[in-house]
């Protein structure tokens, strides 16, 4: 259907998980099975079905692989939230990276938006 790793969204998408294994880095030991785990297994998700959606063979098969990587997405969105809130990420960083987060989720209802017509 597509080649995935010709797909800006994609592309950016892992950037950004990337942008997420280097912040979390700084966390604190005992966040490692907690928020830790959770954002990088979301951030890691979000391009991981971006690319397992290329190789549906229907369009409503890859669509709804882009809403799973948007509700991952969304997820994200709220651990970086409770990071914040509790002090983990400062006020410059969280705008940064929800900044990138916003774009990627532009890029996924993007894509979606073309297959459903």
């Amino acid at each position: 259907m597509h080649n995935f790793k010709e797909l800006k969204v994609w592309q950016k998408s892992v950037d950004y998980a990337i942008k997420i294994y280097q912040m979390t880095q700084g966390f604190p030991q005992e966040e490692k099975f907690g928020l830790t785990s959770q954002m990088r297994r979301a951030g890691v998700s979000i391009p991981s079905n971006i690319a397992e959606g290329c190789t549906k063979t229907s369009y409503k098969s890859f669509a709804n692989s882009l809403e799973i990587s948007l509700g991952e997405s969304f997820e994200l969105e709220t651990q970086l939230e409770i990071s914040k809130r509790i002090g983990l990420v400062t006020e410059d960083m969280n705008e940064e990276i929800q900044s990138d987060l916003s774009e990627i989720q532009r890029m996924i209802i993007g894509l979606k938006s073309t297959l459903t017509k």
